[in-house]
């Protein structure tokens, strides 16, 4: 029984459930290390985040020279292996998040991830923080023809997790177009990876620490 206003909640992965930039910096570093180019500072690559793995080596190789089509092609393979070999060195979730995810769980609702990140790979991450059993359903970049911002990975996943009344939480522009697209509302950290001030998302609501977000969810249901 559902004792809340959405039954489904779907949270994009990388800067809202997990601070995931240091292993995903120290990834890009090592393909561009390889590459003969010089590494990019964490910070900085917390603001490329958002739009996967390909997108993020791109923005790397730009921002340190030259880049092509060739050049993605040759960093790739090098960036994921090492990625996955190391996806959960040093992310950590978000303080707060899984006692949020408890109470949502505990009132019925069924929870969900919506990322542009791989599917492998989200899968592989989800699996190494120990959330096999939190979600029921895991829509990732390559899940479907098309990403986020277009709306139909957002459906999909919410879908899969059974429908009815849904709410989106995530961190980036792309997350609150994809949101705006599916007609549905939408709640946005300010700790995550934000490519812009957070107060510019066009967020339904903001929130600084997940202990906020069940009462968000309230006063948007």
């Amino acid at each position: 029984m559902i004792d809340f206003p959405f039954a489904v909640v779907a949270f994009d992965l990388d800067g809202t459930l997990a601070d995931t930039a240091p292993d995903l910096t120290a990834a890009l570093n090592h393909a561009l290390g390889r590459m003969g180019r010089p590494p990019i500072p964490a910070e900085d690559v917390r603001h490329m985040v958002g739009h996967g793995a390909r997108a993020l080596l791109q923005k790397g190789l730009s921002a340190t020279g030259e880049v092509n089509e060739a050049l993605i092609e040759e960093g790739f393979p090098i960036l994921l292996d090492y990625y996955y070999a190391h996806i959960a060195d040093h992310t950590r979730p978000f303080d707060g998040l899984e006692a949020a995810l408890d109470t949502l769980a505990a009132r019925g609702v069924k929870l969900a991830i919506c990322t542009n990140k791989l599917e492998g790979l989200s899968r592989e991450l989800v699996d190494a923080l120990g959330w096999q059993d939190r979600f029921v359903a895991l829509v990732g970049g390559d899940t479907l023809p098309v990403r986020k911002p277009d709306p139909a990975p957002l459906l999909e996943a919410i879908a899969r997790a059974g429908g009815g009344r849904a709410a989106f939480v995530g961190d980036s522009i792309t997350d609150t177009d994809t949101a705006r697209a599916a007609g549905i509302p939408c709640v946005a950290v300010t700790f995550g990876f934000s490519d812009r001030p957070v107060d510019q998302l066009g967020a339904d609501r903001l929130i600084d620490h997940f202990d906020e977000l069940v009462p968000a969810l309230l006063a948007l249901g």
